[in-house]
């Protein structure tokens, strides 16, 4: 497998931790505006050098989950933004243009330091 994104979580919004209790996880690269900031968790951007597709695999510390859906904008928010929302429930299909959806359990906690890396 080709890892075709990496990055490292370098803070966390006072609130981002709360959409985990939503089975949601959103991030944005270092810069974020403020009032985005306090929601995600924030990261040094790296570059996308792949397509994010159903059969990819998202990587997050220690724990992997196959991606099953990706909306129409999601690769382009990553590439440009650093902003992705990943559900973890499964779906099929993406609910919303800027959604990535994996299967498997939402992470309980996630620190700074954290790698984030999508593989295809």
């Amino acid at each position: 497998m080709t890892v075709i994104y990496q990055t490292t979580i370098t803070r966390i919004g006072e609130s981002a931790a709360e959409a985990l209790s939503d089975s949601m996880l959103i991030t944005f690269r270092e810069g974020a505006p403020a009032d985005i900031e306090a929601f995600c968790f924030i990261h040094c951007h790296g570059e996308l050098s792949g397509s994010l597709r159903p059969g990819s695999r998202l990587t997050l510390g220690e724990a992997s989950y196959p991606v099953t859906a990706v909306g129409d904008v999601a690769e382009q928010n990553l590439r440009e933004l650093g902003h992705i929302t990943l559900r973890f429930d499964g779906q099929q299909a993406a609910e919303y243009p800027g959604t990535v959806h994996v299967a498997g359990p939402v992470p309980q906690a996630i620190h700074t330091g954290c790698v984030l890396k999508f593989v295809a």
